[in-house]
């Protein structure tokens, strides 16, 4: 069993693999945990109650279970309930999918005001602070530190990791798939495809010519007032504007609170390799987080700490892909993440090793279909 890219779809796939006893190779063209793909920058929100779709919840909801179970395994901090809160202008398309989801599937979520929300948290304001969502459960995943965990894991059970090691193509035949990187070249009965930004270009020389667009995305951690906006005191964030959708975490550890935007500018879609991952290359790197912290967030807008930027690779109905390749069996693809999708690392990696070990899932996934018409249209823009 072969893994292609071991970021975190990869590194999670192979760890629930090699708990099966599979045999199993993981390769990266970089050292994992790191800042060359989507995984990068420390943290990721969980929510359950999710504006993306009512097909996502179950998912939410058994990642939410994997995860807890991932921090018996680790000694780092995986999982911090800081709560979640979604708001935005009346209208938003996102919002009323948040609180059906919630109805629909009996989801404990609390219904705000703009009074209420800042009598909660007074420094929050803005025009487009009409309503908000917050579900107490939600919080943060310490991104990186289950990265390592999983790799850590993996590698106990016996499964082997190539790292800094690109893979040049990979070959289809009936019964078994080449994987060839610069020096080696490798067999196995079966591969997934985690490429992250690179997924697209690898399925086009596998006759599959998908709109997914890898494109440049930053985020920034921002120097806060702790008395509004530490941990203790403040959720992760979701706000959904008429000038852009952005998320963002409460200070963790007195890092200053991090921000990034949802939807970029098209422009910014590139070849990985050519994209600058320098922030502040840009001055809309910095300009379009302080923009949003300036209106809705103040004490929050303070010297800049630190920037990166990372790479999101979306289909055009931000949906994620995972399936089998449609002319080769032996070719599972997991794709389409960005943005939304690290909180379901856990189950993903679930997902793959039972199509993999039983040949099917319990896991719905019928809306993730790799045929499905969207992939083949014109990209589109993100709903807000």
């Amino acid at each position: 069993m072969i893994i292609v890219g071991a970021g975190a779809m990869g590194m999670s796939s192979g760890y629930y693999l090699s708990e099966k006893g599979l045999k199993v190779l993981m390769v990266d063209a970089y050292d994992p945990p790191h800042a060359h793909g989507s995984h990068g920058g420390d943290t990721r929100l969980i929510r359950h109650a999710v504006g993306e779709g009512l097909h996502y919840i179950p998912l939410a909801l058994r990642s939410q279970e994997m995860w807890n179970e991932l921090q018996e395994h680790s000694e780092d901090e995986i999982f911090r309930e800081t709560g979640i809160i979604n708001f935005g202008y009346e209208g938003s398309e996102f919002l009323a999918n948040t609180i059906e989801g919630a109805r629909e599937y009996g989801l404990e979520i609390e219904t705000l005001t703009q009074e209420e929300i800042r009598e909660r948290w007074p420094d929050m304001q803005g025009e487009d602070l009409d309503i908000g969502y917050y579900e107490e459960k939600g919080g943060v995943i310490m991104g990186e530190n289950a990265i390592r965990t999983y790799r850590r894991l993996a590698l106990q059970n016996g499964a082997k990791l190539l790292i800094d090691t690109p893979v040049k193509s990979i070959h289809p035949e009936e019964d078994k798939v080449t994987v060839k990187t610069e020096h080696d070249t490798f067999t196995g009965d079966q591969i997934i495809l985690s490429a992250g930004g690179w997924t697209g270009r690898f399925l086009k020389d596998l006759g599959l010519d998908l709109k997914l667009q890898p494109s440049r995305r930053t985020i920034a951690w921002f120097e806060a007032d702790e008395a509004f906006y530490s941990s203790d005191n403040f959720p992760g964030f979701i706000g959904r504007t008429r000038n852009g959708a952005f998320y963002g975490f409460p200070s963790i550890d007195g890092t200053g609170v991090k921000i990034g935007r949802f939807n970029g500018d098209s422009e910014d879609d590139d070849e990985p390799e050519n994209m600058d991952k320098n922030f502040g290359a840009y001055e809309k790197d910095e300009e379009n987080l302080r923009n949003f912290l300036g209106e809705y967030m103040k004490e929050a807008n303070g010297k800049l700490n630190r920037g990166v930027a990372c790479i999101f690779n979306n289909t055009p109905d931000e949906d994620f892909i995972i399936d089998r390749h449609p002319e080769h069996e032996n070719i599972l693809i997991a794709g389409g993440f960005s943005g939304h999708g690290f909180k379901y690392v856990p189950v993903i990696g679930e997902i793959f090793t039972q199509l993999i070990t039983e040949g099917e899932t319990e896991h719905d996934i019928s809306e993730f279909s790799i045929t499905r018409e969207a992939l083949y249209e014109k990209k589109g823009s993100a709903k807000l």
